[in-house]
Protein backbone atom coordinates (compact mmCIF):
# COMPACT_ATOMS: atom_id res chain seq x y z
CA UNK A 1 0.00 0.00 0.00
CA UNK A 2 1.50 3.49 -0.93
CA UNK A 3 0.21 6.68 0.13
CA UNK A 4 -0.67 9.03 -2.36
CA UNK A 5 1.01 12.61 -1.94
CA UNK A 6 -2.23 14.69 -1.04
CA UNK A 7 -3.02 11.73 1.89
CA UNK A 8 1.04 12.72 3.06
CA UNK A 9 0.28 16.50 2.96
CA UNK A 10 -2.58 16.21 5.01
CA UNK A 11 -0.98 13.69 7.35
CA UNK A 12 1.51 16.67 7.85
CA UNK A 13 -0.96 19.24 8.94
CA UNK A 14 -2.76 17.11 11.06
CA UNK A 15 0.68 15.89 12.95
CA UNK A 16 1.79 19.79 13.62
CA UNK A 17 -1.74 20.39 15.10
CA UNK A 18 -1.59 17.45 17.13
CA UNK A 19 2.09 18.34 18.10
CA UNK A 20 0.80 22.09 19.00
CA UNK A 21 -2.52 20.81 20.38
CA UNK A 22 -0.06 18.65 22.78
CA UNK A 23 2.44 21.23 23.92
CA UNK A 24 -0.17 23.25 24.88
CA UNK A 25 -2.38 21.12 27.20
CA UNK A 26 0.70 18.84 28.09
CA UNK A 27 -1.69 15.73 26.57
CA UNK A 28 -4.71 16.44 28.74
CA UNK A 29 -6.74 15.19 25.92
CA UNK A 30 -9.26 12.49 26.45
CA UNK A 31 -8.39 11.70 22.94
CA UNK A 32 -5.31 9.40 23.60
CA UNK A 33 -3.33 9.40 26.16
CA UNK A 34 -0.49 7.06 25.49
CA UNK A 35 0.77 9.51 23.41
CA UNK A 36 4.24 11.38 22.92
CA UNK A 37 6.28 13.41 20.97
CA UNK A 38 8.68 12.39 19.49
CA UNK A 39 11.38 14.80 18.05
CA UNK A 40 13.91 13.50 15.19
CA UNK A 41 17.04 15.11 13.16
CA UNK A 42 16.52 15.43 9.13
CA UNK A 43 18.10 12.94 8.00
CA UNK A 44 19.03 15.10 4.73
CA UNK A 45 17.77 18.22 6.42
CA UNK A 46 19.49 18.33 9.83
CA UNK A 47 16.70 20.27 11.50
CA UNK A 48 14.68 19.14 14.26
CA UNK A 49 10.96 17.23 13.37
CA UNK A 50 8.48 16.65 15.97
CA UNK A 51 5.75 13.84 15.85
CA UNK A 52 3.04 12.65 17.90
CA UNK A 53 3.00 8.93 18.11
CA UNK A 54 1.30 6.42 20.39
CA UNK A 55 3.78 4.53 22.54
CA UNK A 56 3.73 1.33 24.67
CA UNK A 57 5.93 1.30 27.99
CA UNK A 58 7.33 -1.73 29.34
CA UNK A 59 10.38 -1.78 32.41
CA UNK A 60 10.94 1.81 32.04
CA UNK A 61 11.59 1.66 28.35
CA UNK A 62 9.29 3.17 26.09
CA UNK A 63 7.97 1.65 22.40
CA UNK A 64 6.89 3.15 19.40
CA UNK A 65 5.60 1.03 16.34
CA UNK A 66 6.83 2.71 13.12
CA UNK A 67 3.85 1.57 11.06
CA UNK A 68 2.63 4.34 8.95
CA UNK A 69 -0.79 3.28 8.56
CA UNK A 70 0.24 -0.28 7.17
CA UNK A 71 2.07 1.84 4.39
CA UNK A 72 5.25 0.17 2.44
CA UNK A 73 7.24 3.08 3.13
CA UNK A 74 8.19 3.78 6.42
CA UNK A 75 7.96 7.07 8.12
CA UNK A 76 9.95 9.70 7.60
CA UNK A 77 10.50 9.39 11.65
CA UNK A 78 11.56 6.55 11.46
CA UNK A 79 14.34 7.22 8.67
CA UNK A 80 15.29 9.80 10.37
CA UNK A 81 16.02 8.08 14.03
CA UNK A 82 17.53 5.56 12.27
CA UNK A 83 20.09 7.83 10.53
CA UNK A 84 20.29 10.15 14.17
CA UNK A 85 19.56 7.80 17.03
CA UNK A 86 19.65 10.57 19.68
CA UNK A 87 15.93 11.76 20.07
CA UNK A 88 14.12 13.78 22.68
CA UNK A 89 10.76 12.59 23.85
CA UNK A 90 8.05 14.57 25.50
CA UNK A 91 5.75 13.49 27.53
CA UNK A 92 3.32 15.89 29.27
CA UNK A 93 5.71 18.90 30.58
CA UNK A 94 8.75 16.70 30.53
CA UNK A 95 11.11 16.56 28.23
CA UNK A 96 14.17 14.35 27.98
CA UNK A 97 16.91 13.12 25.97
CA UNK A 98 16.33 9.26 24.44
CA UNK A 99 18.02 6.79 22.49
CA UNK A 100 16.61 4.66 19.98
CA UNK A 101 17.47 1.60 18.31
CA UNK A 102 15.15 -0.86 16.12
CA UNK A 103 14.30 -3.86 17.63
CA UNK A 104 15.75 -7.32 16.04
CA UNK A 105 13.03 -9.94 16.12
CA UNK A 106 13.95 -12.35 18.97
CA UNK A 107 13.59 -8.81 21.17
CA UNK A 108 10.44 -7.60 18.96
CA UNK A 109 8.65 -10.02 18.93
CA UNK A 110 7.16 -9.94 22.44
CA UNK A 111 6.88 -6.20 22.49
CA UNK A 112 4.56 -6.58 19.10
CA UNK A 113 2.87 -9.31 20.77
CA UNK A 114 1.83 -7.18 23.86
CA UNK A 115 1.65 -4.11 21.67
CA UNK A 116 -1.43 -5.70 19.30
CA UNK A 117 -2.97 -7.04 22.63
CA UNK A 118 -3.21 -3.37 23.71
CA UNK A 119 -3.36 -1.69 20.06
CA UNK A 120 -4.86 -4.04 17.72
CA UNK A 121 -5.05 -1.88 14.85
CA UNK A 122 -0.90 -2.87 14.26
CA UNK A 123 -1.34 -5.98 13.21
CA UNK A 124 -3.95 -4.33 10.85
CA UNK A 125 -1.28 -2.17 9.78
CA UNK A 126 1.33 -5.46 8.93
CA UNK A 127 -1.43 -6.94 7.22
CA UNK A 128 -1.46 -4.21 4.60
CA UNK A 129 2.29 -4.01 3.82
CA UNK A 130 4.87 -5.97 2.99
CA UNK A 131 7.45 -4.52 4.64
CA UNK A 132 8.51 -5.89 8.25
CA UNK A 133 6.83 -2.94 10.44
CA UNK A 134 9.69 -1.86 13.23
CA UNK A 135 9.35 -1.44 17.10
CA UNK A 136 11.34 1.14 18.15
CA UNK A 137 12.87 0.94 21.72
CA UNK A 138 13.37 4.59 23.00
CA UNK A 139 16.00 4.62 25.92
CA UNK A 140 16.29 7.58 28.78
CA UNK A 141 20.00 8.35 27.81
Amino acid sequence: MRIDPLTQAWARWFSSMDVALYRLTANLSPLNWNKLVLTTRGRKSGRAVSTPLTFFEQDGKLYVIASFGGSDTPPTWYLNLVSHPEVEVERGWSRAKYRARTLPADEKQPIWTRVTLVYPFYADYQRRTTREIPVVELTRA
